[in-house]
């Protein structure tokens, strides 16, 4: 079974919104390098994942979100948006997550370098 990386180690910040424009509550869809990622503020905490449902494929970012779980629009797994982590059927493989930071009021999301490979457990 392949993991995805979640935190990389090695990576590079890029700046994706300023603070205001996701509040609390809210959430934003991104793209980087090819990779969709939905961007989560929860309490003015940011999370990002990728927006992905490892069951499926499917996109998971407009699922409903209760509390840190957002569940999948079209088949009701659940995932952590702090760690990515697989919490219901009928997924059972996380889905990358990502490091988040604010600085000088962009929120930025942390992706690995090119070149990065994948690990496998």
């Amino acid at each position: 079974m392949t993991v995805q990386y979640t935190y990389p180690e090695e990576c590079t910040f890029v700046s994706v919104a300023r603070v205001e424009e996701v509040p609390p509550g809210e959430r934003l869809f991104v793209e980087i390098g090819g990779e969709p990622i939905v961007l989560f503020n929860i309490g003015g905490a940011f999370y990002a994942i990728r927006d992905e449902c490892t069951h499926d494929g499917g996109p998971i970012g407009e699922g409903e979100l209760e509390g840190y779980e957002i569940i999948c629009p079209r088949h009701g797994a659940r995932f952590d948006v702090r760690t990515g982590k697989a919490l219901t059927l009928p997924a059972v493989v996380d889905v990358p997550a990502y490091r988040v930071r604010v600085r000088e009021g962009l929120i930025e999301i942390c992706v690995p370098l090119e070149g990065e490979e994948e690990v496998v457990a």
